[in-house]
């Protein structure tokens, strides 16, 4: 191994938290990227594989993988991939939970040139059968128990892709444990670089249904490489993942940061509370990957002895509420919390290294021309930047929100950060905006409000457009709507995020206007077939006539400052009660029990 090859497992010792060396560090390693065009990470995972053999790369309950381990397994996907004729360019769909063994497969399908798309696991028909087609998958690997959900997908297709069912004795895995796992021979391996598309990773953009968007190798390696310089991962770090891995962070920059360096992390199906302190001391884990919900939660329990007699030294993520962040930190004595912001398209991405409760990124001001994002003004009634008398954004003012731009660079030194958009061209042209600051220039839309203090920190305001987060996803109003019109009875509905106080982020709330009567358990239950739990409404206001504009702007700002507070409106008001399963009348004190946290959400 070269000595720009060993460095990737042999970091230099902790530097006792220097801005300017975490910084440096993630420079230095991401550096050689477009240099070494054909270093992707499934080779680097092949190449650890023989260096570090038995030391451990991913743990779970249901099984354990050895670097060996994974760079076999990951081979024997790879000749599989082969023997289906999966050409280079050709997508296969990934509909499973977490898992050591979702890995391994995509970094197989994806030495070998396919590409692998990302399948939200709790998606089911009309949603999941469009990411397929978005991605125009041919094949389709399933866990055996997510099988009835993709089933659901199957008759919304035109082209149906092939399905092939992973678990039990006739499954994938059967097949996948008869091929070999010696290395790639000459006539297997394909030339496979940088350039090369590896994953897509589908986001719910500001309307519309979840975009596919597209991912280089060469980004797959700078998410990797950059947060193990952020991190400053060591072999012997164990990183706690309970996050989706159909997710960039869960699934990408979480592993990737970790094989980078060399030690290993641990895969956990899904968030729990209960088990969460357990899970961290039983498998000594020295970090964590959080969002902002999870921190929450995991105040809300009642104390507990081995909330602090753990080996954590890091907590990073995203979406961690300045009020939180403290009280986290301090009850549970975590030695630092490293903050990010990052689109998944690429173009921007700011960090939090100071460890500035509430901030998401600071930028040291010797890099501020290669990665600093542009702040512009932003009429919430257009829903588009301002523009003065020559045509140009207007930068904003300190602690002035306005919208976050990322500039669409083409520097082939850059290759790893750039905006690389969506499979769609017209959706990724609706993601950039030109003529920003000079005629000509480029910049991406984020679709979210940011504002810089006079110390440079940046901070979350909002999102704009029709997209709001909830139990850190994604929900489009267009897709929630379109599910709410397609129910007997709805003749308009108009869905949008409410604050609920002591909540990140925001609820999805939706105004509908009936034909008479309407059942609202048959409608709960037409919810739960098309839409995943998150996106579901939890609040529903029954308006007896649509009163909109033509652009339905102001009527939906009016929706949104009466919230679901019945002091503020006559309609009908009612809640999703997760203790009741079922819409129950809101009233007065039931909203006082919300708004105080004794009604969990």
């Amino acid at each position: 191994m070269s000595a720009a090859r060993t460095e990737i497992v042999q970091t230099a010792a902790r530097p006792g938290g220097s801005v300017s060396r975490a910084w440096l560090r993630a420079l230095e390693l991401t550096a050689p990227i477009p240099r070494q065009r054909g270093r992707v990470l499934p080779a680097v995972v092949d190449e650890l594989g023989h260096r570090l053999g038995d030391k451990p790369a991913l743990l779970s309950e249901r099984e354990c993988f050895s670097y060996r381990d994974l760079a076999g397994r990951a081979r024997r996907y790879a000749r599989w991939a082969l023997a289906r004729g999966v050409a280079k360019g050709d997508v296969v769909g990934l509909l499973m939970p977490n898992r050591p063994e979702y890995l391994a497969v995509w970094l197989g399908v994806t030495r070998v040139g396919g590409v692998v798309a990302l399948l939200n696991t709790n998606l089911t028909g009309p949603s999941l059968a469009h990411c397929v087609q978005a991605a125009s998958a041919t094949h389709v690997i399933v866990a055996a128990e997510l099988a009835d959900a993709l089933e659901t997908a199957l008759p919304h297709l035109a082209a149906p892709p092939q399905v092939w069912a992973h678990g039990g004795a006739r499954g994938l895995g059967a097949t996948i444990e008869a091929l070999t796992d010696a290395p790639l021979g000459a006539e297997e391996a394909r030339d496979v670089t940088i350039d090369d598309r590896a994953l897509y990773i589908f986001t719910s953009g500001s309307t519309g249904m979840p975009k596919a968007v597209n991912v280089s190798h060469a980004r797959v390696m700078q998410w990797g490489l950059w947060f193990a310089g952020m991190m400053d991962a060591q072999p012997g770090d164990r990183l706690y993942n309970c996050l989706p891995m159909y997710h960039s962070v869960g699934g990408v920059l979480a592993p990737g940061a970790v094989l980078a360096a060399g030690g290993s992390m641990v895969v956990r199906e899904r968030f729990s509370a209960s088990q969460f302190w357990s899970d961290i001391n039983r498998w000594e884990c020295t970090a964590f990957q959080y969002i902002g919900e999870l921190c929450r939660y995991l105040l809300h329990l009642p104390r507990a002895e081995n909330e602090t007699g753990h080996r954590l030294r890091l907590a990073v993520g995203n979406g961690l509420a300045a009020g939180v962040w403290e009280a986290f930190q301090q009850r549970f004595r975590i030695p630092q919390v490293l903050e990010f912001y990052a689109a998944t398209e690429g173009g921007l991405s700011l960090f939090n290294v100071q460890g500035r409760p509430g901030a998401i990124g600071h930028i040291p001001p010797y890099l501020e021309h290669r990665y600093a994002p542009a702040l512009v003004r932003f009429d919430s009634d257009t829903g588009a930047p301002v523009r003065d008398e020559n045509g140009f954004c207007i930068r904003c003012g300190v602690n002035e929100p306005g919208e976050a731009l990322g500039k669409v660079r083409h520097d082939p030194a850059g290759a790893g950060g750039r905006f690389e958009g969506y499979t769609s061209a017209a959706e990724t042209e609706k993601k950039v905006l030109r003529n920003v600051f000079a005629p000509g220039d480029a910049w991406v839309r984020t679709g979210d409000l940011m504002r810089r203090d006079e110390k440079g920190f940046f901070y979350f305001v909002d999102r704009v457009g029709d997209t709001f987060r909830w139990k850190g996803e994604n929900v489009a109003t267009s897709e929630v709507a379109q599910e709410l019109g397609a129910f007997d009875g709805v003749l308009h509905a108009s869905v949008y995020g409410v604050a609920v106080p002591g909540a990140e982020g925001r609820a999805g709330m939706a105004a509908l206007v009936c034909e008479g009567a309407i059942d609202l358990a048959a409608l709960h239950g037409h919810l739960a077939e098309r839409l995943p739990a998150y996106a579901r409404p939890l609040f529903l206001r029954l308006c007896p006539q649509a009163t909109l504009t033509g652009t339905f702007k102001y009527a939906k700002t009016d929706l949104v400052r009466q919230g679901f507070d019945p002091a503020q409106c006559a309609d009908p008001l009612y809640f999703y009660h997760p203790e009741r399963r079922a819409y129950t009348a809101l009233d007065a004190p039931m909203y006082d029990g919300i708004c105080a946290g004794s009604i969990r959400l």
